[in-house]
């Protein structure tokens, strides 16, 4: 049996052999001419109107190529076309993984392929046209040979192929553009198109030109929906826009679920909308689009490349449920040499397409066309010979694929192909590591019956009106940038990217219920209408934004935060909770699009929704009572001075006393005397300088220098310690009783905190006893709980944001009483909620800077909080009278005692000048020496004055003498 089956293919064989002689097919690689025929695949949709395009030009190319070339050229390429016949293996193997599609490409090969082959060896394979991708390029490569193939164009088909092109060896030259495909994991993948990742950073450029912060994304179910998806997410997160929802539809939708998908689109808030599809599943796409009234005033769609490129073979139909509608495509330079090929490809496509009524060149036909010129070139540079393919070692059970073997020449040519550059139809053609390099992109407007170019995007300049700007232009997106654009419905304003969903009419706006500081929030009901009527500081802040600052109009009606009985549903953690919520977790609760209040921003509020800029200062203080009046204290007198001062005083008036003592002692009556009255004069002439009642008279010049410093030291001590007695007894010390929180924990005194706020986990986490915290809610609680104090029932602080306190102590019947201490913690202020990722977020916080920089803010504040703290009581008195300390007064004390040491030094150092005779003896000891010096000390000098009274005695002694004598 099994030798019947060996002779049967053995026949089999031959008659193939036989068939293909007859028909004339060339075994060697050479013509009659000389000329090296290189073998070349094309695999194409030629259903499609871009394979068509693209068959075309590829043989213009090479006609074109080898009439410039025919001199120099020894090869020539040799076609060899297949039709790839749509995606049919990528739909029937669409959600599998890779494993499972290459197991069903390898069963389609076992058991399709024997069957074909019979098929194949009875028609000439030169003129098959109908072979899916894999088949298509296994005959091509097994039977033929090639040693190129350019194509497929379609993602999901050149997946497999190029995985064939791998294991064999052969350059695959495809203008696929899904990112999923890369040269850089394919190494016999050239790319002979852009990436689509090229395009994503003039998409993301426009989305940030026109301040756009959320965007839809909508692709369809395949490879080259897929593939750019993460790039553009990622571009839109740099640039602070937020993807809010990603609509994905299969090729296979039914009219009835691309509808409703939309439906569901448009119950969203945002109205910018990416779409990334083929022209068979937009057509139908944008027909709903019209039908569901979403291409109307106020949305914004933008178009990817491979739908941009493509708009001039879309149904007119079509086209008019597009209008408005932005797009980008690459940008391909006018030259004469382009101009010339439309005429001629316009003609010969006519001819080769005579049913075909529409039809225009496009840039997917552009890189057809140079690529197949840069497979040309490359081939004449790679001085490739005869196609031949390494045959593996036989092996039983080997797979149809296993059999072709691998590429003799492939790796040469993929080395020529992978760097080439040139000028060619679409611009220039530079294929870098396997991949075209992308040029500049042009931004269309859907009108009439086809685009209008608006502008360009370049990745040196960014978005501009034309490409011939300055190289020193800074690149920064704008939407002046772009020429005028119409957008969907006939509107000439920019969308703003969002609108309130459909059904809701106003924006919702939860407001808090509070017991007290009405001045910042407060929310009534009129007993008529039932209206809610919301007033205050933050209300007004509020209003002034939305209706007066915002670029838009923002409906909206506030909600307020209760139960069923009117009174507070909760804390402001609770109503802050609704937002992120998004529904009613409660009977009489309900969800909101915004909380309007005194919220402050908090970390951990921020987690669930976004705020806008503050609007407040920030920060939490303490409220405490002045001390008690030191008016009343008997010895107040005492405290001017601080009690080191007091003390430097005391010492320096004893120092001053004893030096002039010592000075004016022997040539002095007054300071000469029996030991108490020189002890008592010690004490008496240095304080009698206090009010200069010193009756001495100084003899000694060094004396008087002592004193006069003293003195001065005195005039400046009783001026000061009499200035700050005044300010003591005369104006009220404004001085808080408590001035750290650590006196409060140590002393275990009650603290208050207001109701439903923050404060009260600000203090558990300053280790605050939770049994000593006390909270209130109005302004009267405060100040009943202060003036009882902590051991009389109320509390001896009270922490409280900086605007209640600032409103607390602008009011004339508490500012004489209390002050405040701090801030001891910083907040971020208060700002308006919003939904995460809400694109009013930023538009509302750009107006709060330009309504906090207004005299409307002031105005504002003036009508709710008063014109800041105008209290009489504490008028001029703020300061607060300290004791003097001794710090004041070091430099007096320095001058002062380096004038009585100098005095002190010189006056003993003439002591014992005069009296050295007794100091240099060398028959007494030292006891002896002081004794006697301690003598002479205590014994009267003779001043200046007295000295004519001791002449006068010599001189009746003189006298006397001359009388007696004569």
């Amino acid at each position: 049996m099994q030798e019947h089956r060996r002779y049967c293919s053995q026949l089999l064989v031959l008659l193939v052999l036989f068939i293909i002689s007859l028909y004339g097919v060339p075994i060697l690689g050479k013509n009659g001419n000389g000329l090296i025929e290189v073998d070349v695949g094309v695999i194409l949709d030629v259903d499609h109107m871009v394979g068509k395009v693209s068959q075309t030009c590829i043989s213009m190319a090479l006609e074109d190529f080898y009439a410039l070339n025919q001199n120099h050229s020894t090869t020539r390429i040799v076609l060899h076309k297949r039709d790839s016949k749509g995606d049919v293996l990528d739909a029937a193997s669409a959600g599998k993984s890779q494993v499972q599609k290459r197991f069903t490409i390898f069963f389609l090969l076992v058991v399709g392929y024997l069957p074909y082959m019979v098929y194949r060896s009875l028609i000439n394979y030169r003129d098959l046209t109908s072979i899916e991708p894999p088949f298509a390029a296994i005959d091509l490569l097994k039977n033929v040979q090639v040693q190129a193939i350019l194509g497929p164009q379609i993602s999901s088909q050149a997946e497999f192929v190029i995985d064939i092109g791998n294991k064999t060896q052969v350059p695959i030259i495809s203008q696929a553009t899904s990112p999923s495909l890369s040269p850089a994991n394919n190494p016999y993948f050239i790319r002979g198109a852009q990436n689509g990742s090229s395009q994503v950073e003039s998409l993301t450029a426009i989305v940030q030109a026109f301040g756009w912060r959320e965007v839809v994304l909508i692709y369809e179910d395949t490879n080259y929906g897929r593939g750019i998806v993460p790039f553009l997410t990622n571009s839109f997160l740099g640039i602070s826009t937020q993807v809010r929802y990603q609509s994905v539809l299969s090729l296979s939708a039914s009219d009835d679920h691309i509808l409703e998908e939309l439906y569901k689109l448009k119950t969203m808030q945002t109205r910018v909308f990416v779409m990334h599809m083929s022209p068979f599943l937009a057509s139908r796409f944008f027909t709903k689009v019209k039908q569901a009234e979403m291409m109307n005033k106020g949305y914004a769609w933008i178009i990817t490349v491979g739908l941009t490129s493509l708009l001039d073979y879309m149904d007119p139909t079509v086209i008019n449920s597009m209008q408005g509608v932005i797009g980008v495509k690459p940008y391909v330079p006018k030259t004469n040499e382009l101009e010339n090929f439309k005429v001629r490809w316009r003609k010969r496509f006519r001819q080769e397409n005579p049913d075909v009524d529409k039809f225009e060149m496009n840039v997917f036909g552009l890189w057809a066309y140079d690529s197949a010129t840069a497979l040309a070139m490359a081939v004449g540079r790679s001085g490739i010979g005869v196609s031949k393919f390494k045959k593996p070692v036989a092996k039983e059970n080997l797979t149809d694929l296993a059999t072709i073997g691998i590429s003799e020449m492939g790796p040469r040519l993929l080395q020529s192909l992978q760097n080439i550059e040139f000028n060619g139809l679409s611009g220039k053609f530079h294929l870098l590591k396997g991949q075209l390099q992308p040029s500049s992109f042009q931004i269309v407007n859907v009108i009439g019956k086809g685009d209008r170019e608006i502008g360009f995007w370049t990745r040196k300049y960014g978005i501009s009106k034309n490409l011939s700007l300055p190289g020193s232009k800074d690149y920064l997106p704008n939407k002046d940038d772009l020429g005028a654009i119409i957008w969907p419905g006939e509107s000439n304003v920019v969308p703003k990217g969002w609108e309130m969903p459909a059904g809701e009419t106003k924006l919702r706006v939860g407001v808090p219920i509070k017991n007290g500081f009405s001045e910042f929030v407060s929310v009534e009901r009129d007993s008529q209408t039932n209206v809610v009527i919301a007033t205050g500081f933050c209300i007004d802040v509020f209003k002034e934004v939305i209706d007066h600052y915002l670029p838009y109009a923002v409906p909206y009606e506030f909600l307020p935060f209760e139960t069923s009985d009117g009174k507070s549903a909760g804390s402001y953690y609770d109503l802050v909770y609704q937002i992120f919520l998004g529904l009613k977790f409660c009977v009489h609760l309900q969800n909101y699009d915004a909380v309007v209040g005194d919220v402050t921003i908090l970390s951990n509020r921020s987690r669930f929704v976004d705020f806008t800029l503050p609007y407040t200062e920030s920060g939490v203080a303490m409220i405490v009572p002045f001390e008690d009046d030191d008016r009343k204290n008997a010895w107040i007198f005492m405290k001017p001075l601080k009690m080191d001062l007091w003390l430097t005083t005391g010492f320096f008036f004893v120092f001053t006393g004893f030096v002039v003592w010592v000075i004016e002692h022997r040539v002095n009556e007054e300071f000469r005397g029996p030991l108490g009255k020189q002890v008592g004069m010690i004490f008496w002439f240095s304080f009698s300088t206090l009010v200069f009642a010193h009756k001495e008279k100084l003899i000694n010049n060094l004396s008087r220098f002592v004193v006069i410093v003293w003195i001065f030291v005195v005039l400046v001590l009783t001026s000061s310690y009499t200035a700050s007695l005044t300010s003591m007894l005369t104006v009220q010390k404004l001085k808080p009783s408590i001035t750290d929180t650590r006196d409060l924990i140590q002393r275990k005194e009650y603290v208050g905190y207001p109701q439903d706020s923050f404060v009260e986990g600000l203090l558990k986490n300053k280790a605050f006893d939770t049994s000593k915290l006390k909270k209130y809610s109005t302004l009267e609680q405060y100040d009943e709980a202060l003036s009882k104090g902590s051991k009389n029932g109320g509390v001896a602080a009270i922490f409280e944001e900086l605007p209640y306190i600032k409103l607390f102590l602008s009011n004339p019947k508490y500012c004489a009483k209390y002050t405040m201490v701090g801030p001891i913690y910083n907040t971020a202020g208060s700002g308006f909620a919003f939904p995460k990722g809400s694109p009013l977020v930023l538009d509302i916080s750009r107006a709060v800077l330009n309504v906090t920089g207004q005299d409307v803010m002031t105005r504002i504040k003036e009508k709710w909080l008063g014109e800041g703290a105008t209290c009489v009581e504490q008028d001029g008195a703020k300061v607060i009278s300290d004791s003097l300390t001794l710090n004041s007064f070091k430099g007096l004390f320095i001058v002062a005692a380096v004038a009585s040491f100098s005095a002190l030094i010189l006056f003993l150092s003439i002591f014992l000048y005069e009296n050295w005779d007794t100091v240099a003896s060398h028959d007494s000891s030292i006891r002896e020496k002081l004794i006697a010096m301690a003598k002479t000390f205590d014994e009267e000098k003779d001043n200046s004055s007295d000295t004519s009274k001791r002449k006068k005695p010599h001189k009746r002694r003189y006298g006397s003498a001359c009388n007696s004598n004569s």
